[in-house]
This record gives C-alpha cells, sequence and structure tokens, in this order.
C-alpha cells in the first residue's frame, strides 16, 4: 500500500512541474523562455504554423548556439541546459503558432523580443 501511495504521489509530482502553452509570435518577433537563472528544462515543441520557426539557445551569459528550424506540422524536443533560455523566432510576414510542452524547472521568465 505505501508502495502504490508513494508511486501515485510521485507521478502527480511529476505531472505538476509540467507547463503547456499554444503560443503565438507576431511577425519578426520571438518569444524567450527561460531568460533568467533557472534549472535544465525540456520543450517539446509542435510548429502549428503554416511556415518555418527558428530555435536558438541562448545562454543568459550571452551567446548563442544550437540553431534548428521546425517545419510546419512537424514536432522536436528540445533539451535546454540551466539558466540558457530557449528562443523562438518567427522570421515570416505573417504570425506563428507553437504548441508547448515544458519540464523541468518550470520557473522560467517568458516573454517577446523584437528582433
Amino acid at each position: 500500500m505505501k508502495l502504490l501511495f508513494s508511486s501515485v504521489f510521485a507521478m502527480m509530482l511529476m505531472a505538476s512541474c509540467t507547463l503547456t502553452s499554444t503560443t503565438m509570435i507576431k511577425p519578426k518577433d520571438a518569444f524567450v523562455l527561460g531568460n533568467n537563472e533557472h534549472g535544465a528544462f525540456t520543450v517539446k515543441l509542435k510548429n502549428i504554423s503554416d511556415h518555418d520557426v527558428q530555435l536558438w539557445q541562448v545562454p543568459i551569459a550571452g551567446g548563442q548556439h544550437s540553431p534548428m528550424v521546425v517545419r510546419p506540422g512537424k514536432k522536436t524536443k528540445v533539451k535546454v541546459e540551466r539558466n540558457t533560455a530557449l528562443r523562438i523566432e518567427n522570421n515570416e510576414s505573417t504570425e506563428a503558432s507553437v504548441q508547448l510542452l515544458v519540464s523541468g524547472d518550470t520557473g522560467l521568465s517568458m516573454g517577446y523580443k523584437n528582433q
């Protein structure tokens, strides 16, 4: 019985450490997730736009790395290191939308940044 209770508690705890969102990004704009001090996190992203979006990992200390293009209708999974933001860029002239499932450290800042 204790094992069952512990298992259920652990599953509830893990489920509470997730964040889901459908995020819209204006033309020539970017959405930045985690531009603050935090632990590692994982993002499952689906591009529900009719055009590409580009991802970058951006350490809060500066720089950017690991560019990735996500085509319309495609999914990807990105593991983001501690103190690193995930920048989702919409370089097109129409609005972009992505579905996000974030797990791990979910104490992340979120905001938009003009390009």
